[in-house]
């Protein structure tokens, strides 16, 4: 049997249980909030407590406390709606089984590269009807994913999550770092991401296919990734990606971006912001050092070069494998 306490999202007591008449509710603004979840309620729990249709309608029309944010969904706070706020209102207007994803879910699951979006993406099963709201960007799904709740918010594990929004982001870019960004933390693995891909059918999967093709080539973030669009220009041999040096006595000299196993060329991506700092500048220093005791030819290319000047860096990655061509390749192994 349904009650108003076993709903999901109903916080505190019944209204006997503090003693007040039902409908004295709508006149106790601090008791309301105790029920509400950060100041968001349904109608229907304010009505189970006492509080009238026409009180609501009062109290959400111009002049009253209250606004509405969804419907049958409301605020007990008169001023905008925080984030918070409005997350809680898209869990409560989808129902038990709702999960929010996209940008929205990758936010909540702390990647960087996922930029704040106005609308919150809310997945909802396929046998569900609800309609769309300017808030809520609503998806109806066989395949509802695995959940991550968050602060009390239901959201998409990373695989589909960042799957989601890239599935509906036209340009290539923010897919990049937003896919690159994901297997480089550790939230999924490319190969979970193409299995992800291929379930969910073929709409707006192509950038993100592309995405995770280059990937799978072993580049780890934005910056390698143009790396290997410069080099596939370059017309020199493919170099292995991400892969440790040892010296002949197995010692570590360092895991390069780029390697020329063939000449012994190391190619790293350095960036200016891991530099910034004097632990990023030190740890640059002892790497080239290490570089430069194996007999190991070196260049480094900032990213922004990649897109401002790709030709030019075609230039001195040549030049560079010429160098390195021209003297003994460096006793040293690929792990």
């Amino acid at each position: 049997m349904d009650n108003l306490a076993s709903r999901p999202g109903f916080v505190g007591a019944r209204c006997h249980d503090r003693g007040m008449k039902r409908g004295s509710w709508g006149e106790d603004h601090e008791l309301l909030l105790a029920q509400s979840e950060d100041g968001v309620i349904r109608t229907r729990d304010l009505k189970d407590l006492g509080v009238s249709s026409s009180t609501i309608t009062r109290q959400c029309e111009a002049g009253g406390s209250w606004r509405w944010l969804l419907p049958k969904i409301v605020s007990l706070y008169r001023a905008p709606p925080s984030r918070r706020q409005q997350l809680v209102a898209a869990k409560l207007y989808g129902g038990e089984r709702a999960v929010v994803t996209g940008y929205e879910a990758c936010r909540g699951l702390g990647l960087m590269n996922a930029p704040a979006t106005r609308t919150i993406h809310l997945l909802i099963p396929n046998d569900q009807q609800l309609r769309e709201q300017e808030l809520l960007l609503i998806e109806r799904t066989r395949r509802l994913p695995k959940v991550v709740v968050t602060e009390g918010i239901p959201i998409a594990v990373a695989t589909r999550a960042v799957l989601d929004a890239a599935r509906r982001v036209k340009a290539r870019d923010p897919v990049r770092a937003l896919l690159a960004e994901a297997v480089q933390r550790g939230f999924t693995t490319v190969e979970l991401l193409l299995e992800e891909l291929a379930q969910g059918g073929q709409r707006g999967s192509a950038i993100p296919r592309q995405v995770l093709k280059e990937l799978s080539e072993g580049a780890r973030s934005v910056a390698e990734i143009d790396a290997h669009r410069v080099w596939k220009r370059s017309g020199l041999p493919a170099p292995l990606w991400n892969r440790p040096l040892v010296n002949s006595a197995g010692e570590h000299i360092a895991t390069p971006d780029g390697w020329f196993d063939e000449v012994g060329l190391a190619w790293e991506i350095d960036s200016v912001g891991f530099h910034a700092d004097p632990t990023g500048y030190a740890r640059t220093v002892r790497r080239n050092s290490r570089y430069a005791a194996a007999g190991i030819l070196v260049l480094q290319t900032l990213p922004a070069q990649l897109r401002a000047a790709p030709d030019q860096v075609i230039a001195e990655l040549r030049a560079a494998y010429r160098a390195a061509a021209a003297t003994p390749r460096p006793s040293v192994l690929v792990v």
